[in-house]
């Protein structure tokens, strides 16, 4: 290597490391970035005579990348790669590693992308400027793959255009949700050896299996047409097989690895060695070698075999050398001796026939350094955009935003990507506790899920706009006073599940005469049409005393009440209740037995008598004031979530249907200015809404031991005397 060679390469360094701002100035960095070991100086050496071999035996091939000039000179490319263990738990894998990678720099495109780079900058330099070439991606990759002990290697070969310009418009985004085929309740149920057998429906197999190849055909031919349509828009690449392209290629034999594979560095993707997106390979190298490939690359990649101590199929520049699997099986063998007791047979004696072998000098690059600041905010500017086959995905860093938006999935309807069908983002670390939110333009849902610890114990909130109706669906967490875990509402209906309740209740459905925004203000005055409860069955009472579901209905004046069935049983016992009329005096009706209806199952069993009838229906009919009240409160729970949502910007009671379902982006603008405002708010006023929740779940817990459940057999007395 001549001197005059390496100081105008060193100028040109230092002119486009000026220009690009890439690093610190010459003075400030190490010596070793700056000069060359004597080590050094031979392996450049070598490395022009191999180049020069190279050309003479392959004058139809490219030259190698063997000598780029680093921030200040001239390094051999092996020496670029400096192994690098760090702390970080999520840079222990290679999907971590890879990942990191491609979300802190961003691309410099290859200039011409025919050939190979000039310059070759340090992991360090690449790291603080967050712009680098395919090639500094992958030394940077490669890096912290050999520190974590993976067998990787850098590869210089040529690839598809889509690949090379960092194109992933054609790929389909991997957060989208993937089609989950619905289990039907016939599927889930276990077959049972003693229930009856349905007699099976004759069919045809020879029909059935003409009608299965038939969708199979069609179904063949419709991806046959996309995939012919995708090739159509894809123009015709003039420079296929000639763009220039650097990626890793990992080998089996370490970390667990069982198969060979590429990973791309620009997107952190991995492939299998024989993908059609890689046509060529030129060469390989790592911290201890460098290798060229011997084998044709007509066939792409498919047919090319990894086996680096195979002198056929590649060749090394530095022979004799110590390949990265010879080390690790002379490591392992060293170890087998010292467990079987043989330490002191160890001395290795040099042969003094075996030539001596010059390796690989040590690395001139300084220790990479990843701070947990770098982890966090890894995007380059702070956020990331990435258009995929009709989406887009933008990740931004974390606290970069007011409202503590880290993703946002944007889902189109076309392949230009002009109308919107979903939008999905993601958030951390805000004072609601919101997780993600989802706006689907197409079926009009709005859904917001929230982590534990929101107010309200809120865990979903979805949202659903109808041609002529809004539903209204909530989660609620075990935490909520009542034992409610979801709640649907509609225009008129309330429905609500349950669990963990003392008294065995699990399901209310409530009807309502008017629309429940109506009687916000007023929920001492619901107008309630009928009732539906349902209990689980309690144990320790008798089938025919533990009640199953109870039905109130206002306007008939009636009340039913279903009884849980036994093991022997398959119709349950009911009764009916008319509730007396009260007169203009305020007198009730006198009680007669033409108010009530009763069904027994069991013809041995005692019947009523009218006092106990009586008690039973003077308990229902105050339970019922109870269940109204439980129903008074659930309504002013909604109130208060639906005049929140409201207030952050979403439109849940819409009365004007034909507006669009608003998108994250206008919600995000409007939420920007809210969340000051809310942040700011009075102490005395979250104080006071404190009080008032403590207030409304302490009402709760005193009604909740009056709302007993009434058994057949059992009057009320006890209850009449209470009162």
């Amino acid at each position: 290597m001549h001197l005059s060679f390496i100081q105008e390469d060193r100028h040109r360094s230092r002119a486009l490391m000026q220009s690009e701002d890439v690093s610190a100035p010459e003075e400030l960095l190490p010596k070793s970035y700056r000069s060359n070991s004597p080590e050094e100086i031979r392996l450049l050496a070598m490395a022009d005579s191999f180049q020069r071999q190279y050309s003479h035996l392959c004058p139809d091939r490219t030259p190698l990348l063997l000598c780029p000039v680093n921030e200040c000179g001239v390094k051999f490319v092996s020496t670029s790669l400096r192994p690098t263990s760090t702390v970080h738990c999520e840079l222990f894998s290679w999907q971590g590693c890879a990942s990191f990678v491609a979300d802190s720099l961003s691309l410099v495109p290859l200039d011409p992308p025919v050939h190979l780079p000039k310059h070759l900058f340090s992991p360090t330099a690449v790291l603080q400027s967050q712009r680098a070439t395919c090639f500094e991606y992958a030394t940077l990759l490669c890096s912290l793959l050999l520190g974590e002990n993976y067998d990787a290697y850098c590869v210089s070969g040529y690839a598809v255009k889509e690949m090379c310009v960092l194109d992933q418009s054609l790929q389909e985004c991997p957060l989208l949700d993937t089609e989950v085929k619905a289990v039907t309740p016939e599927q889930k149920q276990r077959d049972n050896k003693y229930s009856a057998k349905l007699q099976l429906e004759q069919k045809s197999h020879f029909l059935a299996q003409r009608e299965k190849k038939k969708q199979e055909a069609e179904a063949a031919l419709l991806e046959k047409q996309k995939l012919q349509e995708e090739k159509n828009q894809q123009l015709a690449d003039p420079l296929r097989g000639l763009r220039v392209h650097c990626w890793v290629l990992v080998l089996s034999g370490s970390r667990s690895i069982q198969e060979n594979f590429f990973i791309d560095p620009l997107t952190g993707i991995s492939y299998p060695t024989n993908s059609d997106k890689f046509l060529g390979i030129e060469s390989v190298w790592n911290n201890l070698n460098y290798y060229v490939n011997m084998q044709d690359c007509s066939n792409g990649c498919a047919d090319l075999m990894f086996d680096l101590d195979d002198l056929k199929t590649w060749e090394p520049l530095l022979f004799g050398a110590p390949s990265k699997k010879q080390l690790i099986q002379k490591v392992l063998k060293r170890k087998d001796l010292k467990l079987m007791g043989k330490k002191s047979n160890l001395v290795e004696v040099p042969d003094e026939d075996e030539p001596n072998v010059f390796e690989m000098p040590r690395s001139w690059v300084r220790y990479i350094a990843i701070s947990h600041e770098a982890m966090e905010n890894r995007f380059p500017g702070g956020e990331k955009v990435i258009r995929y086959k009709q989406a887009q995905l933008e990740r931004f860093a974390p606290r970069r935003r007011s409202h503590g938006l880290v993703t946002r999935l944007t889902k189109y309807k076309d392949r230009d990507c002009t109308e919107v069908t979903v939008v999905k983002e993601w958030y951390q670390d805000r004072s609601d506790f919101l997780l993600e939110k989802e706006v689907n333009n197409i079926d009009r849902v709005t859904t917001e899920i929230f982590s534990y610890g929101s107010k309200y114990h809120l865990q979903l909130f979805r949202v659903k706009h109808l041609t002529v109706d809004t539903e209204v669906e909530m989660h609620f967490s075990s935490a909520h006073a009542d034992g409610v875990v979801q709640r649907v509402l509609s225009k008129t209906e309330m429905m609500e599940l349950f669990e963990g309740r003392r008294d065995f209740l699990c399901y209310r459905h409530v009807c309502f005469r008017e629309h429940i925004q109506e009687f916000y203000e007023r929920p001492e005055e619901l107008h309630i049409l009928k009732v539906v409860e349902r209990f689980h069955r309690n144990s320790s009472k008798p089938a025919s005393d533990d009640v199953a579901e109870r039905v109130f209905l206002e306007p008939e004046r009636l009340i039913e009440v279903t009884y849980h069935l036994t093991k022997d049983q398959s119709v349950p016992s009911k009764i009916s209740f008319i509730k007396p009329l009260e007169s203009e005096k305020g007198k009730a009706q006198e009680f007669s037995l033409d108010m009530i209806s009763t069904f027994q199952v069991d013809l041995f069993e005692k019947p009523f008598t009218a006092a106990t009838l009586r008690e039973m229906m003077l308990g229902l009919m105050e339970a019922e004031e109870e269940v109204s009240y439980q129903i008074a409160l659930s309504v002013g729970e909604v109130k208060k979530i639906v005049t929140c949502k409201e207030k952050s910007g979403m439109k849940v009671w819409s009365r004007a249907q034909a507006d669009p379902v608003p998108c994250c982006d206008q919600e995000t603008e409007e939420i920007d200015d809210i969340l000051p405002q809310q942040e700011h708010l009075s102490e005395e006023e979250t104080d006071s809404q404190d009080e008032q929740d403590t207030d409304l779940h302490l009402d709760f817990s005193k009604n909740e031991e009056k709302a007993k459940l009434i058994p057949l057999h059992e009057g009320t007395s006890q209850r009449s005397e209470e009162k």
